[in-house]
């Protein structure tokens, strides 16, 4: 079953004359993701590896059946670019592009809510369901079909403990990259919920960093509602100083709040097992679900 995508997902790329989107349009490709149109303003009419481009995207909606997005689109332009496929009522939308600013993501966000649609990102390596389909930016070799879900803030960890996780033979449901952004359309609660309810996830491993309480409020949910599947976690960014920012936007220690120590403490009081070492989580999901 996996979660958000699946070979039933269609895709739109809007981009996708871009650099990066036609890029990343050829690998998903290649993975056999249905990518079915994209879109570039002024660029109607043309073709992308025998993908069809149009000027919106009610225009790629309508004509292709697509019910998905990524979105490839240059910062100063991704908000307009996402309240354009929220307007054409894609229900899944991957926002790759960083940078975007703080209160152009929270209008996203948003007008998204307002309208029942859900948004992955920004600054997120994207979804993937091994097998069925890759919606981003993540090599595709890290990861093989199997029973581990995968919610990450960060795209390169996930990438590398996907890769653990499947040499250890037990694979991966779905990996979300949730974006490394402190304004971001879907939660590690959110995810978790979705990963309750699917029948191919055995257990859940979440990849957090400093910055932000997803973490701590994933805590909160998974002791309140006795989750019932096991849950895994590493919180990167423990020797960062307070004040700095570390790679992304959102990993920030500030007023000696959001530390690696905050979280883990929270999340093992939730009966969360927490690893130091990255390295070792496939080692440790896999002794938990085959003793």
């Amino acid at each position: 079953m996996a979660i958000l995508v699946g070979k039933e997902t269609r895709v739109v790329v809007q981009g996708i004359t871009g650099r990066e989107g036609r890029f990343h349009t050829k690998l998903m490709l290649e993975y056999g993701t249905k990518v079915v149109s994209g879109v570039r303003p002024g660029k109607g009419g043309e073709e992308v590896w025998g993908v069809p481009v149009f000027d919106t995207v009610q225009e790629a909606v309508e004509q292709t059946g697509a019910n998905a997005s990524i979105v490839f689109v240059p910062a100063a332009a991704a908000k307009d670019a996402v309240l354009e496929a929220i307007d054409a009522g894609v229900p899944l939308i991957v926002v790759i592009t960083e940078g975007i600013p703080k209160l152009d993501a929270i209008d996203m966000v948003r007008e998204a809510q307002r309208k029942g649609i859900r948004i992955i990102g920004p600054n997120t390596p994207g979804v993937i369901s091994p097998g069925k389909c890759k919606l981003g930016i993540m090599p595709a070799f890290a990861y093989t079909e199997g029973c581990v879900g995968i919610i990450s803030r960060s795209g390169t960890l996930s990438y590398e403990i996907a890769y653990d996780i499947s040499s250890q033979g037990l694979g991966v449901s779905t990996s979300v990259g949730i974006g490394g952004d402190a304004i971001i359309g879907t939660s590690i609660v959110e995810c978790l919920e979705l990963f309750r309810d699917d029948d191919e996830t055995e257990a859940v491993v979440i990849i957090g960093e400093i910055g932000g309480d997803e973490e701590e409020r994933a805590a909160e949910y998974i002791a309140r509602t006795q989750y019932p599947k096991p849950v895994f976690a590493y919180i990167a960014g423990r020797s960062a100083p307070p004040g700095k920012r570390m790679g992304h936007s959102g990993a920030i220690i500030s007023g000696g709040y959001g530390t690696a120590e905050s979280k883990e403490r929270a999340l093992r009081k939730a009966g969360v097992i927490v690893v130091d070492n990255p390295y070792m989580l496939g080692k440790v999901v896999k002794d938990r679900l085959r003793r």
